[in-house]
């Protein structure tokens, strides 16, 4: 077995073991970067020298038996829109293309305080906007289970470079399923967790009410062990909350032990999910999920959730109006990139915007200033902030009397890079993941088996701080299937 196939909390137990060294491993890694990634395009910036520099440290560590993190040793791709002191941070934009980011994000601190080895910059749709990596200034992220077909976004690049072999843990961010639907093409997991569980200091977000740093693992146990490194409260984000202690509990190693926690499970499943008219193979592997779930003690109800009616409107009218005012920031006279003939300030503004983002981030930002320009912002953004209220209220009824529920993370397979999709047919592929960044709960997409090469992600989303509850179901889930 290649080094670079063992999955990251089985890397740690071979260095507490001396089975191998923390340089070796990186070394491996950086190989299958140099072999694949001109392909894959998984990153925009890979960190090789400091990689093996902090690979060495770590080693050294072990070597004198000091203290080491719960990630020490781990090569980990961080999405690039999460600051890394003195590294390019480019949101994937030609407005940032050159911009080196002078401090670290919480998430790049808790990073290097565990002893992580953050191996490069992962690929994403510009500033977070798109499902597929083909709004990237850098160009798209190929799917490594078939590279004719895009790898999901935004976090596309996250996701291509951990099935490409060219990290052991990832990391992404989640607006509306921007972990958990590119962790579903890619064969993944993918967890985005409670709202405010990992502090957003120092990572750019699309829509701050909405956003969540999220984890990729090979499989349950590794996203875990990932978000574990991650959680808690930091003073520098107001809407971070404190440690949530999401390993309380759930025995890793036993697969009697993890299917023995769907017993403990009952899950609702939306009658509305159940009334779509699904891509064939989603609904086949859907209906073998929902006998799996049952068939090891769970119990599901179907429940009807009138409000999921308006989510992707609702969704849309929100997130593209905190757009809006989010890119204002852009402005060209601090950083980012300024167009070279202009006249005075207004002009160098709307030249350097107009040359520095792309064609998505310009649409949603025109979108959001009509959405929120003086006669219109009652009509649409105060109206979805009641809808938005509606939902949040319509799941709290569910949550009552269901500990989560249960559906397909995305209604079709990956699509081919060469598609031409609209707008529209993009933003309806978020259906079902959009719901848990509306409420702030907590969600997990497991793959199903491979057929043909490719699977398809079963999505929990659970009762907000209960983030313990929807990995274990996924726990027993994985163990139940594979």
């Amino acid at each position: 077995m290649k080094l670079t196939d063992i999955k990251a909390a089985d890397l740690i137990r071979g260095y507490e073991n001396r089975d191998f060294s923390c340089e070796e491993v990186v070394k491996e890694y950086l190989k299958n970067i140099e072999e694949n990634e001109k392909d894959i395009n998984a990153y925009v910036t890979v960190m090789a020298e400091d990689a093996l520099k902090n690979a060495k440290k770590v080693d050294a560590k072990y070597q004198n038996r000091e203290e080491l993190g719960i990630l020490a040793g781990v090569p980990v791709g961080v999405k690039d829109n999460i600051a890394v002191k003195d590294v390019k941070m480019t949101c994937s934009s030609k407005m940032l293309e050159n911009f080196i980011v002078p401090y670290d994000s919480v998430v790049s601190e808790r990073l290097k305080k565990e002893d992580s080895v953050i191996i490069g910059k992962t690929n994403m749709d510009e500033f977070a906007m798109g499902s597929t990596t083909k709004t990237s200034y850098f160009g798209v992220s190929k799917n490594p289970l078939d590279r004719t077909l895009v790898s999901g976004g935004s976090s596309g690049g996250s996701a291509a470079a951990l099935g490409a072999k060219e990290c052991a843990l990832a990391i992404g961010t989640d607006t509306g399923g921007s972990t958990r639907q590119p962790a579903s093409f890619c064969g993944l997991v993918g967890i985005k967790p409670t709202y405010g569980t990992i502090p957003r200091y120092g990572v750019s977000t699309m829509a701050n009410t909405f956003d969540q740093v999220g984890a990729f693992g090979k499989d349950v146990e590794d996203a875990a062990l990932l978000l574990k490194a991650l959680e808690g409260k930091d003073l520098r984000d107001a809407t971070s909350t404190g440690n949530i202690s999401i390993h309380e509990n759930i025995d890793f190693t036993n697969d009697e032990a993890a299917i023995e926690y769907l017993k403990e499970m009952k899950i609702a499943i939306p009658k509305q999910y159940l009334d779509m008219n699904l891509n064939s193979r989603v609904k086949e592997d859907f209906d073998k999920a929902i006998d799996t779930f049952k068939s090891n003690g769970a119990t599901i109800e179907v429940v009807d959730m009138n409000s999921l009616e308006n989510i992707i409107e609702t969704y849309h009218i929100l997130t593209n109006g905190e757009i809006s005012s989010n890119m204002a920031r852009l402005d060209s006279l601090r950083y980012g990139h300024r167009t070279e003939e202009y006249e005075d300030f207004k002009e160098m503004f709307k030249k350097s915007r107009q040359e520095g983002f792309g064609d998505e981030v310009k649409r949603r930002i025109m979108i959001g200033a009509h959405i929120l320009s003086l006669d219109l912002a009652e009509d649409y953004y105060y109206k979805a902030l009641k809808v938005r209220t509606l939902i949040k209220e319509d799941y709290e009824k569910v949550f009552k009397n269901f500990n989560m529920v249960l559906c397909p993370t995305v209604p079709v397979l990956p699509f081919k890079i060469e598609d031409d999709m609209s707008p529209v047919e993009m933003y309806q592929a978020d259906l079902f993941t959009i719901p848990a960044n509306m409420i702030g709960s907590p969600s997990i997409s497991v793959p199903m088996p491979k057929v043909d090469g490719l699977s398809v992600g079963m999505e929990l989303t659970g009762r907000r701080f209960k983030d313990s509850e929807i990995i274990k179901a996924a726990l027993g889930f994985e163990r139940s299937v594979k």
